[in-house]
């Protein structure tokens, strides 16, 4: 169990699912940078959080509500949940996302970790949520099954392995990844990617010498 002040944002299992490089700058060293994708999905998290609690057609909609879990050791915020009466106590955690539905499962992470938040402060179950994409502009419905369960938890244990550590890895440039980070001026994985051949070469022609 994790006290108050050992708590980590949430939204950095995102980030560390992307790029543990990423996740280091961004929480260890408090770098962060702006770029277009970055924008667009503030704005997305905006309108989403913006607007007062409501409730229509049997369903409370509760906006920005802060969550946290002391097995997870992490605390952050829900775009939306939704308090269903069919059935009857069903909670629907909602998470707002710019693009497209992905091949890596860091949005999912990111989803479940809310939903088993949610379960630790009201002590129910969360069978599922939603992942709304902007460029579609329509749900993917979400299962929260034992494999993506254990990954939520894996992932903040990787987490919270990191801070404490207070180690950045390493870069490792993956064009698909890298080109689409804002940070890429700042962790220059090409460079330090070159930086660590040459020493890997040097250190491979002194050991051939000896």
């Amino acid at each position: 169990m994790f006290d108050e002040e050992q708590l980590l944002p949430l939204s950095a299992l995102q980030h560390w699912l992307y790029c543990p490089r990423q996740c280091a700058l961004i929480h260890l060293e408090q770098a962060w940078a702006e770029n277009k994708f970055t924008a667009e999905g503030q704005m997305l998290h905006k309108k989403a959080h913006d607007g007062p609690d409501e409730s229509k057609a049997g369903v409370r909609i509760t906006r920005g509500m802060p969550v946290r879990s002391f097995v997870l050791g992490i605390s952050g915020q829900c775009d939306v949940v939704e308090f269903q009466e069919v059935p009857p106590g069903a909670i629907v955690p909602v998470e707002y996302k710019r693009g497209k539905p992905k091949s890596h499962r860091a949005d999912e992470v990111q989803l479940c970790a809310q939903a088993m938040c949610l379960e630790e402060m009201l002590r129910v179950e969360i069978p599922g949520g939603c992942l709304y994409y902007g460029e579609k502009r329509r749900r993917t419905q979400i299962e929260f099954d034992p494999v993506l369960r254990q990954l939520v938890t894996d992932t903040a244990a990787a987490l919270h392995a990191m801070i404490d550590a207070r180690a950045t890895p390493l870069a490792e440039y993956e064009s698909r990844r890298c080109d689409a980070c804002s940070l890429i001026d700042l962790c220059q994985p090409k460079a330090l990617r070159f930086k660590r051949g040459a020493a890997a070469w040097f250190a491979s022609a002194l050991n051939a010498d000896i």
